[in-house]
């Protein structure tokens, strides 16, 4: 039986589908049609000479080879995309294409104020940006659909260097008539039965709960907010109070609200900002440079 080697758009397609479990969703990640990427997986499977996917209605389902096979493919594409990111850097630095993750607590706030001054500074620097919460954005980063992650620490994110930014301190939110007290704020005056927060997923609930080192928090929080715009109607309405990072509030997201917020008074009180990019990218430089250009412009 001959075999032919197989694109690295096929591999693409083929880690897509085992790291979703679904045709839809491997393809919108990849960027093309659910048919594109389905026929580009049969001529995979053509090429090769063996099956890697059991496909039903229902469910996706790998074969055992086709476990082995996507896990290589990782590998493959891994080591692909860094020949890309040597022959870039070998060029100008912070020129042409750079992939940029942003988690969604930081995107809308802090963005408006750096773009403008990167590209100021960079004109020839194409950042494409995707808004992804902090697990999907790592996982992104280590798949090579994108090159760095900004982000806050601390946070898990594999094996990654970085580069810290700043520090982002938390203030605590309260509704109108709430009667904040004067000052800065303690974890232990905090209602837990009253405290709303951002639903699993987000890092910004973890470094809230982590900053007050009240276990007790976490099983009285009310975790349901999808974004912190919606956190903050919540709160405007009466209905519990929050936890926002302090470069919210400098982009204006209590504008046009009663609510009143003070800082946290507690031994870590904030979050710190950094970029991070995959261990060893021989684009170090070039990240280190957005780095420093990115705490200039904050």
């Amino acid at each position: 039986m001959s075999t032919y080697p197989p694109t690295l758009k096929q591999l693409q397609y083929l880690v897509a589908l085992k790291d979703h479990g679904h045709f839809g969703r491997a393809a919108e990640s990849c960027f093309v049609t659910q048919s594109t990427l389905s026929a580009g997986l049969r001529e995979l499977e053509s090429l090769i000479g063996v099956t890697l996917v059991e496909r039903t209605r229902r469910v996706v389902r790998f074969t055992p080879l086709g476990i082995r096979i996507a896990e290589k493919a990782q590998r493959i594409l891994s080591e692909a995309e860094e020949l890309a990111d040597m022959a870039r850097a070998a060029g100008k630095p912070l020129s042409g294409e750079l992939r940029m993750s942003v988690i969604p607590t930081i995107a809308p706030f802090l963005l408006p104020r750096l773009l403008p001054k990167l590209r100021q500074q960079w004109p020839d620097l194409k950042l494409y940006l995707r808004e992804e919460p902090s697990q999907a954005a790592c996982d992104s980063l280590h798949r090579g659909q994108a090159d760095c992650v900004l982000l806050a620490l601390p946070y898990a994110c594999g094996d990654v260097d970085s580069a810290e930014l700043f520090d982002d301190h938390l203030y605590i939110a309260f509704p109108p008539g709430g009667e904040p007290p004067p000052g800065k704020v303690t974890p232990a005056a905090i209602d837990e039965t009253k405290l709303l927060l951002l639903e699993d997923g987000h890092c910004l609930k973890d470094h809230a709960l982590a900053a007050c080192n009240r276990p007790e928090l976490r099983a009285g929080a009310t975790m349901m907010g999808t974004s912190l715009h919606t956190l903050i109607q919540m709160v405007d309405n009466g209905l519990g109070l929050t936890m926002v990072p302090r470069m919210a509030l400098d982009a204006g997201l209590l504008d046009g609200t009663r609510i009143v917020a003070r800082p946290l008074d507690a031994d870590h009180p904030a979050r710190r900002i950094a970029l991070v990019w995959r261990k060893n990218s021989p684009r170090e430089k070039e990240f280190r440079l957005l780095a420093d250009a990115l705490k200039a412009a904050a």
